[in-house]
């Protein structure tokens, strides 16, 4: 077994062990919110950092010299070359209001580059799953599927998916931009979870996403199963994915979705 199919098979496993204990230990009455961000809705829950503790915990037991990037924990060093990204919970917010989009999400690194990385929604009964080369997978209890994003949309039949960021000045300049969205394409979704989308898209749920503001946590594995289904995931003008802008689609789809973004200014605040 390669390296990247021994770091998917770890991440896999314990992305399914933490996404069990939140479901299972989830207050009944709702998690407590222990921090706030960016902003009073930016929230933080006890349960974050018991689902991030668990997860270092356990690939700290099988891979003791490796990095760590983690939403709630910060980055930790490692001498192995190998680090892993870290979302404990992406779609807190969704968590906190017993909403169903929500995700654990891992991804682990080899040199700086994502190679293998596991997406689990514990409360859609799904795991998707990719390591680079290898294709990406959604795993239900009625079986596995490989994936495949849609390709060659045209946007006014295009389902496009954002997200937008808790300031509230930005918030505001996201609706702007989005009003020159929302005419030239099918229809807008916000599920308000990142990883969740990028999965949707590759599993042709949706044909294209774009949301300005994303961590590198929110991104990690979502990204890399979007690639490893075919589609391509950049910011603008062909730069890196990340806060400055995410922009995911199959081929000529996101061609079409960076024509119609690059001139709304998409990275104003």
């Amino acid at each position: 077994m390669s390296l990247p199919e021994d770091l998917l098979e770890l991440a896999a496993a314990t992305a399914r062990e933490a996404g069990r204990m939140l479901v299972d230990k989830r207050p009944a009455g709702g998690p407590d919110v222990v921090q706030t961000k960016s902003s009073p809705t930016d929230v933080v829950t006890q349960m974050d950092r018991a689902a991030e503790a668990l997860i270092i915990e356990r690939i700290r037991a099988a891979r003791p010299d490796d990095a760590f990037l983690g939403e709630e924990g910060g980055e930790h060093g490692g001498g192995s070359g190998v680090r892993w990204v870290v979302d404990p919970i992406d779609g807190t917010v969704n968590y906190l209001y017993d909403l169903p989009d929500w995700a654990v999400s891992i991804a682990a690194e080899v040199d700086g580059v994502a190679v293998a990385g596991a997406v689990e929604m514990p409360r859609r009964g799904e795991s998707y799953t990719a390591f680079r080369g290898g294709g990406a997978l959604l795993h239900t209890a009625s079986g596995t599927r490989e994936l495949r994003v849609t390709e060659r949309v045209p946007l006014g039949q295009a389902l496009v998916a954002t997200g937008f960021g808790y300031d509230a000045g930005r918030r505001a300049a996201q609706a702007r931009v989005l009003t020159g969205v929302l005419p030239a394409v099918r229809d807008i979704r916000r599920g308000g979870s990142c990883c969740v989308d990028l999965c949707s898209l590759a599993a042709g749920r949706l044909d294209a996403y774009y949301e300005r503001g994303v961590q590198a946590w929110d991104i990690g594995a979502g990204a890399l199963i979007v690639q490893e289904a075919g589609g391509r995931v950049e910011g603008l003008h062909g730069a890196a994915p990340g806060p400055e802008l995410t922009m995911a689609a199959g081929p000529g789809t996101f061609e079409a979705l960076h024509a119609l973004l690059a001139p709304l200014d998409p990275l104003r605040d």
